[in-house]
C-alpha cells in the first residue's frame, strides 16, 4: 500500500429526496418507514490510484464525478465504504468553494492556506508568489464577491497550489480561466507530476484528458464502468454518449465486459498490440541508415487492435483505406508525398444534410487534425436509402516518421434528428517510414529549411591610446 495514494473500497453515496419538506420530520420521529425516494450518486466504486499517477475523470453531467472528489477530499461522507488518503490533499472543486465571499482576496489567501495546513509564516513567505500566478491586480485587496469567475479561479487555483499537495483534485474549474491562465496551469500541474504528484483531474475536454492524464476512468450512472489509458476510455465514452437510447444499456454492458477483461493486465502500457508498436522493420532502419529513400507499400500487418464503431443510424463506413496518387493501397507512406484517404459509406435509411469527416490522431489519441464537408457547400441536402457513395480526402503527409491513426464519420438528419449517421474511432491505421535526409523534428513537419552562413571575424579596429 506504500505506492498507493488513494484507495476507495466499494464506496456507495445515496441521497435521499423528499416529497414534502415536513416528511423528513416524520421520518425521524416515526422511525421505520421511509417516507423518501433514494437516488444513489455511487454505487460500489473500486479504485487504487498509485502515487504519481494523473487520473482524468470523466463522464455525462450527473454521472457521480464531483461526488466522487468530495468523498476523497473529505467534505463528503459515503454512505457505505472506505477511503484511504496518503499523502497532503488539496483540492480545486465548485467554483466559490471555501472562499468567504465577504473577504478579500489576501484574506481568503491566508484562511484557506490554514486550512490546507500551513502556518501563517509559511503563508506569509509565500503570498508574493500566490499573488503573482493569480495575477489580479489590486482586486486581491478587494471583497471576493466583486470579483469575476476568472479571478476567482485564478486565486483559487494560486492556493491550492502553492501547498505543493502529494494529491490535487481539479473539478472542471479551469475552464473558465482564459488561454493564458489555463497553460499557466497546465504548466503548473506539470510541475507537481514531474516531482511525484497524484493529480485527479476532471474535464469534458479530451484534448485536455489526453494531454495531461496517464490513466482515466468512465462514470456513468454513479458506476464506474472502465479504468484503462486515457485514449481507450474516451473512445468507449464518446460511443456512449452518442448511442441511441435503445442502445444505451448494451453498450453499457459491452464496455464494463472490457473492464473486466483487462483487470489483472498492464494496461497502461502503451500499447499492448504488436501490430500497434511504433517500430518500423530492420529494412526500414537499414534503409534509412544508407540514406536511401524508401518507397510506399503495404503491410498487411498494420491493422489496429482496437476498432471502436458507433451503433449505426442510417449508414455503414465500409472499407477504410489510402491510396498514393496512382490508386496503390498503401499504409506506410512517404513523408511530403500527396495521399488519398478513402471510404465507403453504404445508407440504409434516408438522411439529409449529410456530411463526411475523418480524423489524424496520434498513438496516444491526441488529435493533430482532419477535415470534413462544410454546411454551406459540401454538404449533401438528401440521400435515398440503399444509396451507395465514395469518399475521398486527398491530404499531403506532412508527418515525421511514427505511427498514425484515423477515424471516418458521416454526420447528417436521420428520423428528425441531426446526430452521426455512422462513426469509426480508429478504423484504419498508417506509418510513416524515416527519411534522414529530412530535418524536421516533433510529430509535424512544417517544411521548414534551415540554412547557415558562415561569416569571417573582422580585423579588430587599431586601438590608439591618447595620453
Amino acid at each position: 500500500m506504500e505506492d498507493i495514494a488513494i484507495s476507495l473500497k466499494n464506496i456507495s453515496k445515496c441521497y435521499k429526496r423528499y416529497r414534502h419538506p415536513a416528511d423528513r420530520l416524520k421520518e425521524i420521529l416515526f422511525p421505520g418507514k421511509n417516507r423518501a425516494d433514494e437516488f444513489w450518486a455511487l454505487r460500489n466504486i473500486n479504485l487504487e490510484i498509485p502515487k504519481g499517477q494523473t487520473l482524468g475523470i470523466v463522464g455525462r453531467n450527473g454521472s457521480g464525478k464531483s461526488t466522487l472528489l468530495q468523498i476523497i477530499v473529505g467534505t463528503l461522507a459515503p454512505t457505505s465504504g472506505q477511503v484511504l488518503v496518503s499523502g497532503r490533499i488539496s483540492a480545486l472543486l465548485e467554483l466559490g468553494s471555501g472562499f468567504n465571499p465577504e473577504f478579500t482576496g489576501r484574506q481568503n489567501v491566508f484562511f484557506n492556506g490554514q486550512l490546507l495546513g500551513l502556518s501563517q509564516q509559511e503563508i506569509e513567505a509565500r503570498f508574493d508568489e500566490i499573488a503573482a500566478f493569480a495575477d489580479i491586480g489590486d482586486f486581491i485587496d478587494q471583497p471576493v464577491k466583486t470579483y469575476s469567475s476568472g479571478m476567482f479561479v485564478r486565486l483559487a487555483f494560486a492556493v491550492a497550489t502553492s501547498v505543493e499537495p502529494d494529491i490535487l483534485v481539479v473539478d472542471e474549474a479551469l475552464a473558465v480561466g482564459d488561454a493564458a491562465f489555463q497553460r499557466k496551469c497546465f504548466q503548473r500541474l506539470q510541475s507537481i507530476q514531474d516531482r511525484g504528484g497524484t493529480v485527479l483531474f476532471v474535464s469534458h475536454s479530451s484534448a485536455s484528458v489526453l494531454e495531461l492524464c496517464n490513466a482515466a476512468i468512465l462514470l456513468d450512472r454513479g458506476e464506474l464502468l472502465i479504468y484503462s489509458q486515457p485514449k481507450f476510455v474516451l473512445d468507449k465514452y464518446h460511443k456512449l454518449i452518442y448511442a441511441p437510447a435503445e442502445e444505451e444499456q448494451a453498450i453499457r454492458e459491452e464496455i464494463r465486459a472490457s473492464h473486466l477483461q483487462q483487470e489483472g493486465k498492464n494496461i497502461f502500457k502503451a500499447n499492448t498490440s504488436t501490430s500497434e508498436k511504433p517500430n518500423i522493420s530492420i529494412v526500414s532502419r537499414q534503409a534509412a541508415f544508407e540514406n536511401k529513400s524508401l518507397d510506399e507499400f503495404y503491410d498487411p500487418e498494420l491493422v489496429p487492435a482496437n476498432t471502436i464503431s458507433y451503433v449505426p443510424r442510417g449508414a455503414r463506413i465500409l472499407n477504410p483505406h489510402i491510396t498514393n496518387l496512382d490508386g496503390k493501397i498503401v499504409n506506410n507512406l512517404v513523408g511530403r508525398n500527396h495521399y488519398i484517404y478513402t471510404y465507403t459509406v453504404s445508407f440504409f435509411k434516408q438522411a439529409s444534410k449529410v456530411r463526411f469527416g475523418m480524423l489524424i490522431k496520434t498513438l496516444s489519441g491526441f488529435e493533430l487534425g482532419g477535415a470534413s464537408f462544410t454546411a454551406a457547400t459540401q454538404q449533401i441536402e438528401h440521400i435515398e436509402a440503399e444509396t451507395t457513395l465514395v469518399v475521398k480526402f486527398k491530404f499531403q503527409c506532412l508527418l515525421n516518421p511514427g505511427v498514425y491513426f484515423l477515424n471516418a464519420g458521416v454526420s447528417g438528419i436521420v428520423d428528425n434528428q441531426f446526430t452521426y449517421l455512422a462513426r469509426c474511432v480508429d478504423v484504419a491505421m498508417f506509418r510513416v517510414l524515416p527519411q534522414l535526409q529530412s530535418h524536421a523534428s516533433g510529430i509535424v513537419d512544417l517544411l521548414i529549411e534551415p540554412s547557415l552562413s558562415i561569416q569571417k571575424e573582422k580585423e579588430p579596429k587599431q586601438i590608439l591610446e591618447i595620453i
